[in-house]
């Protein structure tokens, strides 16, 4: 394919003996000649019978080719995720840049120190002796570590890596959040050495990556560490992927192509005779269900590690507080925790899964809210921007004097941000040392890893954040976590709202107690008797699975079918219902009885950047995922013939998010 020109192989010929399959090469194209780059995916000794005057190969980059398994995995992400040919490729190349001089080390005031292998518990040297089984055969095998918040699941992965560097191979680590990266790149780092562990993020810069890239591909660094990208590293010999907190989103791609990292992982792991290590506490219904089939081999720890216990749980019900005259965002109980804890010098954890100064803007006359124009979303108020912020396209408004619909005068914010909690936390303790952490105080370059330091070093008394603290945050001096509201994510409209509940109350609570003492929790909520609350309070992953993935069979969503999403958008409402329309005739005709096609319906982010979005959601049942994909494929080559300058067709496969 040449270059981002078009979607389709082309033939050319070429005089060079050392072309390839995966070899980058600079070609002319279309009626101009205009000259592009292209992938070489396939070569013959013959052209196609009755092809006549063909172009030939201008130059063949020897700085840039695939290697076989490498190609192999581009051509069927391609066919896995809808996306482009070029799209896949390019995954497997980094933006190139010639390193003059020196380049600052990123990773230049790390604190390196050695360290030894940690005495296994029975249950981890039980996990560890059944991950070294098939490394020490060099057979490929796909384990689910499903272990408690604070179990030790890192220590197996240290061990495990140590038996693959022996070997003389090579692995892959990966973590969701790139702000928890230094953790773990730290721990990976004084146990091998700084010079052998390269780390693949997109915080880096273009001359960094480059380097980075360049240790990987000279073998000088055999560990590679990083969130999702990670996992197209060009290793010569992979022996162990891990996805540490495997069920977090952030693994699945939102930019094309729409990959699932684990899926990656897995088809990279099966050509190099690899092991794949999938770690959570709360791993997806998917991938556990997966493990009940035996496609995954399950292996449990259900002990924290030192036989630490786990943490105290009380739900708070918000409407008892109601009733009771307590009208504060910080239940009775969570009010008296936070004072306890700073009594006894422990550090406390706030979590909700917002950030800004509040949730919205509202007359609590006429009930209008606030929304963006270009979005259609609505715009939270920031107090240190004294503006009224969209978080899709960054638009700012001034908060209204009065109602724009009805000239009210009771127009204010509901709801608690973290910079409300935070001014209700000043204002109850003005004496504790308050710190944030939301993406909102962590733009700055650098900020994150401040703000994680000072926590972990006790600079900080009380760490108030959105999902970044429930992401593997290990701080052992934390006494207390305080869940602000469990209900925000029961409401998002997505199938998967109970499970992500369940998932971001689990993790924040598991932040707690990872000392010497029980740790206490704290869930704020309105619906105390919600199964995903419950479950989350009693630590019981098992009762939770049951109950929902009966649900799921009884309504067919995954993992019982192969969900499908199309998004058709266009700056005029009309044309975007009429396209959405078009799509889903077609889709009706083509599918058959096998498909259920449903919609099109305004997405649930029924405007974003001026455009009005349309959604079209296809079921596939098990083992009809490839047909469905190639009817798919199918229309976009039709719509991309017939497309209109303005509109827009997106795909998705099996989507986290339906935002």
């Amino acid at each position: 394919p040449p270059g981002n020109a078009t979607d389709g192989p082309y033939t050319y010929a070429c005089r060079e003996e050392d072309i390839a399959p995966g070899c980058r090469v600079r070609v002319p194209f279309a009626r101009g000649n205009r000259l592009v780059d292209g992938y070489v995916i396939a070569v013959g000794d013959q052209p196609p019978e009755g092809m006549r005057n063909i172009k030939e190969v201008v130059q063949v980059d020897a700085d840039v080719r695939l290697t076989e398994e490498e190609l192999e995995t581009a051509l069927w992400m391609r066919g896995r995720t809808l996306c482009r040919y070029i799209e896949a490729i390019k995954m497997f190349v980094p933006d190139e840049e010639k390193v003059l001089g020196k380049t600052k080390d990123p990773f230049a005031g790390f604190e390196v120190s050695s360290s030894v292998p940690e005495q296994l518990t029975g249950e981890q040297e039980r996990a560890f002796k059944e991950i070294s089984e098939p490394l020490d055969r060099r057979e490929h095998k796909v384990f689910l570590l499903f272990g408690v918040t604070g179990s030790g699941k890192t220590e197996i992965y240290l061990q495990a890596m140590q038996k693959v560097l022996d070997q003389g191979r090579q692995g892959i680590v990966m973590v969701p959040e790139i702000a928890l990266t230094p953790q773990v790149i730290r721990r990976f780092m004084d146990r091998f050495g700084k010079e052998k562990v390269a780390v693949i993020h997109s915080r880096l810069t273009r001359k960094q990556r480059v380097v980075e890239y360049d240790k990987i591909r000279s073998g000088q660094a055999p560990v590679v560490i990083g969130a999702r990208s990670a996992v197209f590293a060009p290793l010569k010999e992979i022996g162990l992927i891990v996805l540490d907190e495997s069920h977090e989103t952030s693994y699945k791609s939102d930019q094309s192509p729409k990959y699932d990292t684990l899926e990656v992982a897995v088809k990279r792991a099966m050509a190099h005779g690899a092991v794949v290590v999938a770690g959570s506490a709360t791993p997806s219904l998917a991938d556990y269900y997966r493990s009940e089939k035996d496609i995954f081999t399950r292996l449990s720890l259900t002990e924290r590690f030192n036989e630490t216990p786990m943490p105290q749980v009380h739900i708070a019900d918000m409407r008892q507080e109601l009733r009771l005259g307590n009208r504060s965002i910080f239940s009775q109980a969570l009010a008296d925790g936070i004072a306890e804890s700073l009594a006894k010098n422990k550090q406390i954890i706030l979590f909700l899964n917002r950030r800004g100064y509040a949730s919205f803007v509202s007359c609590r006359e006429c009930g209008h809210v606030v929304r963006c124009g270009e979005c259609g979303i609505s715009m939270p108020y920031h107090k240190d921007q004294n503006a009224c912020v969209c978080h899709y396209c960054g638009r700012k408004e001034p908060l209204p004097e009065q109602c724009p619909a009805c000239g009210g005068q009771t127009i204010r914010s509901f709801g608690a941000g973290t910079q409300q909690v935070e001014e209700k936390v000043l204002e109850l303790f003005p004496d504790a040392r308050v710190q944030r952490l939301d993406l909102d105080s962590v733009r700055k370059k650098g900020s994150m890893e401040s703000i994680l330091s000072g926590f972990e070093k006790h600079k900080t008394d009380i760490l108030i954040g959105t999902q970044l603290v429930a992401k593997g945050l290990d701080v052992a001096n934390v006494g207390l976590v305080g869940i602000v509201s469990a209900d925000v994510t029961l409401n998002i409209p997505d199938f998967r709202s109970a499970e992500r509940t369940f998932q971001l109350v689990t993790q924040a609570a598991g932040r707690s107690g990872r000392g010497d003492e029980v740790g206490q929790v704290v869930i704020q909520t309105y619906t105390p008797e919600h199964e995903a609350i419950r479950c989350a309070a009693r630590h019981d992953y098992t009762a939770f699975y049951k109950g929902e993935i009966r649900l799921r069979e009884q309504i067919q969503y995954p993992p019982f079918c192969d969900l499908f999403q199309l998004i058709l958008s266009d700056g005029e409402e009309e044309k975007a219902s009429a396209l959405a329309e078009r799509c889903a005739r077609w889709l009706k005709r083509k599918a058959g009885k096998e498909l259920t096609v449903m919609g099109p319906s305004p997405a649930p982010l029924s405007k974003a950047d001026g455009a009005y979005r349309y959604q079209v959601l296809i079921k596939s049942p098990e083992g009809q995922r490839r047909s469905t994909s190639e009817m798919l494929l199918q229309l976009k080559r039709l719509y991309t013939s017939e497309k209109e300058a303005t509109s827009l067709l997106t795909m998705d496969v099996n989507p986290y998010s339906f935002m």
